[in-house]
């Protein structure tokens, strides 16, 4: 089969103790999964059921990477997330069984044009501009799930520029992982290759041209942005 033109190769991230590397499918991000965030946006906490948006596999970069301020905004955002790799495929997944469909865990980074988000939100209207754009998935390497061990209370912190903004427990999550992969088997058939970011701690702020961003979970290779100036 032939083409007319050639499209960008679907991201592949480096996995710890592998050569073969985890091909990203499609990438499903929590909202609000962390009270205190919510509050922070001004939004209640409820546990009627996790809300989701999507990110495109061309918005993942890998940590590191130096990247121009993005387009269209004057508000750009951090969120240090926890990422999970789904390596099984499952619809329906009880949730006792949904760690086992989890390949592996990283940190990430859900980069947000927050004016573009508030604007959407006054009007009702989707986030995706506000959420999908280039290099807003920054994802470091995956540790596999059998080398990680249990979630527990894993902190999770951010700085900028050398100075903490965000530190959490992973314990602090409205919607645990096995919660979150159970109810969202209800609404997709996962496979293999798809990313759950799962929301982010409290402390979102701006950063400008220049900040150095920088993530951990612990247990995990750390995440890291430089906005370039």
């Amino acid at each position: 089969m032939t083409f007319l033109f050639d499209l960008p190769p679907n991201p592949a991230l480096a996995v710890l103790g592998e050569e073969a590397r985890f091909p990203v499918g499609r990438i499903f991000c929590v909202g609000r999964n962390y009270a205190a965030h919510a509050v922070e946006m001004g939004n209640e906490v409820d546990r009627e059921a996790p809300f989701y948006f999507m990110k495109s596999a061309q918005a993942v970069i890998g940590t590191g990477e130096s990247v121009p301020y993005p387009l269209g905004t004057s508000d750009l955002h951090h969120e240090m997330e926890l990422v999970v790799a789904i390596g099984a495929s499952g619809v329906h997944i009880p949730l006792e069984n949904a760690l086992d469909h989890v390949f592996g865990y990283g940190a990430g980074l859900d980069m947000t044009r927050r004016d573009l988000q508030a604007a959407a939100k006054e009007k009702r209207r989707p986030w995706d501009t506000a959420k999908n754009f280039a290099a807003s998935a920054v994802l470091a390497p995956l540790c596999p799930a059998a080398s990680f061990g249990s979630l527990a209370d894993r902190r999770i912190t951010l700085s900028v520029n050398g100075e903490t903004r965000q530190d959490a427990s992973l314990s602090e999550m409205v919607w645990s992982v096995p919660e979150v992969i159970a109810h969202l088997s209800t609404l997709y058939h996962l496979q293999p290759g798809d990313l759950i970011m799962t929301g982010t701690p409290a402390g979102v702020g701006p950063v400008v041209a220049g900040d150095w961003i920088e993530g951990q979970i612990d247990g995990l290779p750390p995440v890291s942005l430089h906005i370039a100036p």
